[in-house]
């Protein structure tokens, strides 16, 4: 006959071995999903090889330059000169870094005009004030405040 401690302990072993069983089956659906991901990543890995392999192909001096003869007539190409190139300071202002106009410089009526040009009135004074109050961006001319030797790189924005 079997004691009460017994049947404990049976229960015990019952539910460690389903406990350690559970354990076991997500940690190899865990393994398998990193085998999945490392083979994803592979392939990632392996695509991105591919494609620097194809632009070296597609960006080759000698491939570009038989296929500016060949189509030369069609395209008319032109080399880029050297005048051509600017800084990034000799470009206009960006909208955003455009000073806003005060519009507590003018009478009321120099207010309510310019208030209706904004709003598509026919108003040549309206239009002539804003013209006023908003100064048009020139670009710095080459070569004043920095060194002709030094070449900046770089986004447009600074």
């Amino acid at each position: 006959m079997l004691k009460t401690f017994d049947l404990v302990l049976i229960g015990v072993m019952t539910a460690t071995a389903a406990v350690t069983y559970t354990i076991k089956h997500r940690a190899e659906l865990k393994v398998e999903e990193v085998h999945r991901l490392e083979a994803e990543i592979k392939l990632e890995k392996d695509t991105i090889d591919l494609l620097k392999a194809d632009w070296a192909l597609q960006s080759q001096p000698n491939r570009l330059e038989r296929l500016v003869k060949a189509y030369n007539e069609e395209l008319k190409l032109q080399p880029t000169e050297s005048t051509a190139l600017v800084h990034a300071k000799e470009l206009p202002m960006l909208k955003s870094e455009v000073p806003v106009p005060d519009v507590t410089e003018g009478k009321a009526s120099a207010k309510g005009a310019t208030v209706a040009s904004a709003k598509g009135a026919p108003d040549t004074k309206g239009a002539q004030a804003t013209a006023k109050a908003q100064p048009i961006p020139v670009p710095a001319p080459r070569g004043e405040a920095e060194d002709a030797d030094q070449i900046e790189t770089g986004s447009v924005e600074e």
